[in-house]
This record gives structure tokens, C-alpha cells and sequence, in this order.
């Protein structure tokens, strides 16, 4: 099986496929030859897939994987709110040419928390994306996964590649739909949680709770103070953005996962927010946020009515 997909032969044109497969031979077949066909091109490539994928990959491209920058998925992506800062970065270093990207942020070892965020991720690719000249190809392993994740797929991208064909999908709609879909109400905290109320002036407290409550988990050292740090970022935005207070829950789960929620009256106007690096001359600009999706190991964001709510989790 060949992938037909090409570089966008007009300027400021953007391709998004899905690639659904069966099988590793599938899989290697297509993928290895979307990625030959950038390098025989001199185009810039970039591959982010799991890595018990990227060494057959590599044997599959042979010399050609020299002129390719590969990344591990479950590393880059763990939290998908962090893969588009980094096809967003290759891009712009990219400049003047036309890019060609596999990402493979959906995998069948993700929860379903982390399938949401990265269905997510999927939508807002097409934002983040429109008008720029690029492909990004994103594999879809078709056995492995369910069906609501293969028709959310559809969804989330223009055209899909089925048995080496491309084809327009007709259920592919806006992504403001499909993150509305997203913005699935998130399971009540224990009833145990730590709750901290906090106002202006009071973030020396939360960040002094926050480390005395932390210290007593199974996390790190390191772990610790990346937590405590994306909680501070969390709690200043609520009082610049959130109507000066806020509430801060801190839980265990079972397994040992540390989870921090922030709820505020605050608004997302920008689903983009903390999706790109921030400019180093920004005042604000979503650095935040981005901080936030960089330390954590899964970001929930809700927006409702009502106000925001940030769920950030932390594995030991």
C-alpha cells in the first residue's frame, strides 16, 4: 500500500490526513513512503510517533531517516496539549517551505482522559494550521482502538487515507464543534481532596499548602515542584483573569496520580491558549497556560458559562 498524499501544490494550503491502518506493514508502507517522498523532495520532516514504532520506521526509510527528525510520542506527547507548540516550532523553522509532519497522538494504550484531549488536539490542528503551507499526516491504528475515537477521526479531518486512497471524509465538521464535544463534564474530586480557597494576596499560602500537601505523595522531588509551580501559574491567572479568587483542590488517585484542580469565573477566549510558545517579549499571552501544559502529565481544560476549570495531573 502507497499513501497518493502530497505536499499542497498551492501556497498557504493545508493537508490533514487520517491514515487508518490494520497492520505494521500498512502502517510502515504508508508512512515510510509519505516520509521518503518529503526527503526525495528536500522538503523539511518531521516524524512524532510512539516509540516502539520509530526503530522499524528508521529501518524502513533507511538513508533517508538521516534527513528526518523523529520524537517520541509518548515523551512529546504525553500531555496532548503539548504537541502543537512543537509542530507549530518545526514549522516556523521551516520557513519559506513546505513541511511534511506524521503525528500519531492517539495510540490504544491512552486513557480515555488523554483520547479526549488529544481528539482535541486533533480539531484545533486545523485551526492553528489554516492558510499555512503543510501536511501533517496522522496514523490511526484501526483494530487497536474504539469506534467512537476512529468516527471522531473522521471528524477531525478533512481527508482520510483508506487502503492507500485518499478520500474528502463527510463527516468532518468545524473544530468548534468537535471541542465543544470535548468539553465532557469531569468526574467529581474525592471527597477527601484538600480545598483551598484562595484571594488576592493569598497565593503565598496556596503555594505554602501546596508543598506541604505534595511532599507526602509518591512524586518526586522534581515532580514536587513542578506541580507546585504549575498550581502557581494556575492560581496568578485566576486572579488576573478569573475575578480575583479562585479554588484550589489537590487529590491521590489509587494508582498514585496526583491531580491539582483550579476553578475560577474565568473565560478561555482562545482555545489556542498556551498551545504556542509564547513570544519571549509577551506580557501574557498564554505563557501560563503554556507553562502549564509543558509540567503536567495531562491537562483537562472545561470551559462553561459558569467559569474555567483546569484539571492538571501528575504521575510519580
Amino acid at each position: 500500500m502507497t499513501t497518493t498524499v502530497t505536499t499542497p501544490a498551492a501556497s498557504g494550503s493545508f493537508v490533514h490526513p487520517a491514515l487508518f491502518y490494520n497492520t505494521q506493514d500498512e502502517y510502515l508502507r504508508a508512512v515510510g513512503g509519505f516520509v521518503r517522498a518529503a526527503v526525495d523532495a528536500d522538503e523539511p520532516a518531521f516524524v512524532a510517533i510512539p516509540g516502539d514504532s520509530l526503530g522499524p520506521l528508521r529501518d524502513e526509510l533507511g538513508d533517508a531517516a538521516a534527513a528526518v527528525e523523529f520524537a517520541d510520542m509518548t515523551v512529546l506527547g504525553r500531555n496532548p496539549g503539548r504537541i502543537l507548540s512543537a509542530l507549530q516550532g518545526f514549522a516556523d523553522r521551516s520557513a519559506g517551505r513546505s513541511p511534511r509532519i506524521v503525528g500519531e497522538p492517539i495510540w490504544p494504550a491512552r486513557t480515555p482522559a488523554e483520547l479526549l484531549e488529544a481528539t482535541r488536539h486533533e480539531a484545533l490542528i486545523n485551526t492553528a494550521f489554516a492558510h499555512r503551507d503543510a501536511t501533517i499526516l496522522c496514523p490511526y491504528f484501526v483494530p487497536g482502538l474504539p469506534e467512537h475515537v476512529i468516527a471522531d477521526a473522521r471528524r477531525t479531518h478533512p481527508t482520510l487515507i483508506l487502503d492507500g486512497q485518499d478520500h474528502l471524509s463527510d463527516a468532518y465538521v468545524d473544530a468548534s464543534v468537535v471541542c465543544g464535544d470535548c468539553d465532557q463534564p469531569l468526574p467529581q474530586p474525592p471527597d477527601d481532596a484538600l480545598t483551598v480557597l484562595y484571594t488576592t494576596g493569598g497565593l503565598a499560602d496556596v503555594r505554602d499548602r501546596t508543598v506541604g500537601w505534595a511532599s507526602r505523595t509518591a512524586l518526586t522531588p522534581g515532580r514536587v515542584a513542578d506541580l507546585v509551580l504549575a498550581v502557581s501559574e494556575a492560581t496568578t491567572n485566576s486572579l488576573r483573569h478569573g475575578g480575583g479568587s479562585g479554588t484550589l483542590r489537590l487529590w491521590t488517585a489509587p494508582e498514585g496520580t496526583v491531580t491539582a484542580e483550579v476553578s475560577d469565573a474565568g473565560h478561555l477566549a482562545d482555545p489556542l491558549s498556551g498551545r504556542r510558545r509564547p513570544a519571549l517579549a509577551s506580557a501574557n499571552g498564554g505563557r501560563g497556560l503554556w507553562m502549564i501544559h509543558q509540567l503536567s502529565d495531562l491537562v483537562e481544560i472545561r470551559a462553561a458559562s459558569t467559569g474555567l476549570t483546569l484539571r492538571l495531573h501528575f504521575t510519580p
